[in-house]
């Protein structure tokens, strides 16, 4: 059961390019992508992070290559990932031809970075020989010394100039499989930097704010950044950059793109914070739930609310709902209608029973 969203978010129509199997703009979901933190050249270790990444359900991720040892390593890594693997190159142009020779799907560079126009004219050789997009990465931080100048500071002028300029050069090589970004750890300045972007060009545009810190204080600095540009309809695909475990990148990234009804993936779990109204310890219930049902893949609605003050119009709204009531006399709604009665003690074995009987249905 889903509930028809207030809002409809009208999407911008943009270009449609390659990562690998994944298309990126015009009517295809919005992708979420992490980066690894390992050494490339560990390459045991980058495959089981990865791994981990896609089974969290990330559908493109991006290495370091800032080396020949780490672009060799691309070829092995890739054999063993499900998922279009990016390599993050930024300067150096032998590198970005390794990795696109080694079965990249993305070169994350600047063009007007790489050097002279015959190196811009072999990577893209390269790229276009073996099937590789790029990402135009612009950001606050390493803007080019003579847009830094004209501008004195950073601002969102500065980043859409540098984009027009990067795209420029790709185009005039006739290369056009390729994003933009135009990041900054500022919320505002990225949000100003993508807006004005958006009016001026229609390639697809890769989200994020970079740099935005820890756990908590970066998944809300991305929710507010990114929702706002989602919610205007721009962006098709997203990164949240958290000085934390890449799987809670791809975690906060999935479920932003859930609270705007941009994605459908797993169990949505709708809870109360709880009070001293709860029939039970919904705080205890939700977390024991999140991760005991974080194998669902298919698109499940949830709601736990500990007391019957929400809890009845809430649940009328979920595919399955638990609503607190009096001595352990727990109410199950099934598709927003009353089914039966569940003691407080059986509340976590029923949910995940009835969750799982669901999710078979629907993918049958």
């Amino acid at each position: 059961m889903s509930v028809r969203p207030f809002r409809d978010i009208k999407r911008r129509k943009t270009k449609v390019i390659n990562v690998g199997r994944v298309k990126i703009g015009g009517d295809n979901p919005i992708s979420v992508q992490s980066m690894t933190n390992t050494l490339t050249t560990d390459v045991k270790a980058t495959i089981k992070q990865i791994n981990e990444i896609t089974e969290e359900g990330a559908d493109i991720v991006r290495v370091s290559c800032p080396d020949e040892n780490s672009t060799s390593a691309l070829k092995e890594i890739i054999k063993h990932v499900s998922i279009p693997v990016v390599a993050d190159i930024h300067f150096h142009y032998k590198r970005a031809i390794e990795a696109a020779e080694n079965g990249a799907s993305c070169l994350r560079i600047n063009p007007g970075n790489i050097g002279d126009a015959s190196k811009i004219h072999e990577v893209l050789k390269a790229a276009k020989n073996n099937n590789c997009s790029i990402r135009v990465g612009v950001n606050a931080g390493s803007l080019e010394k003579d847009i830094l100048e004209k501008f004195k500071e950073p601002c969102p002028e500065a980043l859409v100039e540098s984009a027009e300029r990067n795209i420029k050069i790709l185009e005039d090589k006739d290369f056009f499989n390729f994003k933009i970004s135009v990041k900054s750890s500022d919320v505002f300045l990225s949000i100003a930097a993508y807006r004005q972007l958006s009016k001026v060009t229609d390639y697809p545009l890769h989200l994020g704010i970079t740099e935005a810190g820890s756990f908590v204080s970066g998944s809300i600095k991305s929710s507010i950044g990114l929702g706002s540009l989602l919610m205007d309809g721009i962006g098709d695909t997203i990164r949240i950059s958290l000085s934390d475990n890449p799987t809670q990148e791809v975690k906060i990234g999935n479920e932003i793109l859930k609270s705007l009804n941009l994605r459908n993936r797993g169990v949505k779990i709708i809870s109360c914070p709880s009070c001293a109204r709860q029939a039970f310890q919904v705080i205890d219930t939700v977390k024991i739930l999140e991760e005991k049902l974080a194998h669902i893949k298919t698109p499940i609605t949830l709601s736990i609310i500990g007391c019957v003050v929400n809890g009845p119009g809430e649940a009328a709204m979920t595919d399955i709902g638990i609503t607190g009531g009096g001595k352990g006399n727990n109410m199950l709604y099934l598709s927003g209608v009353q089914n039966e009665k569940v003691l407080t003690k059986d509340i976590i074995n029923k949910v995940i029973s009835e969750v799982e009987k669901k999710a078979s249905e629907l993918e049958n």
